[in-house]
């Protein structure tokens, strides 16, 4: 689950840092599947753990919006 958390931000700086819009555009890709899979890993975690993650589902979901919506202003 870290490395999943450490990754989205990553990509998108290493992403913006490469200067390019396709660039960028993959590596937003990226930081969106590590933020699709930490979810499903906050949710098993749920399930098989008893952790509580009912706050950082929703705030997940919503940066997984703002990523789309960037990939969205580059198309």
């Amino acid at each position: 689950m870290r490395k999943c958390a450490v990754s989205i931000p990553s990509n998108i700086a290493e992403g913006y840092g490469r200067g390019s819009d396709p660039s960028l555009k993959h590596f937003l890709d990226i930081s969106l599947g590590s933020a699709f899979e930490l979810e499903t890993q906050l949710v098993l975690s749920q399930d098989l753990f008893k952790l509580n993650a009912e706050e950082l589902i929703p705030e997940l979901q919503a940066l997984q919006r703002q990523i789309r919506a960037f990939q969205n202003k580059l198309k």
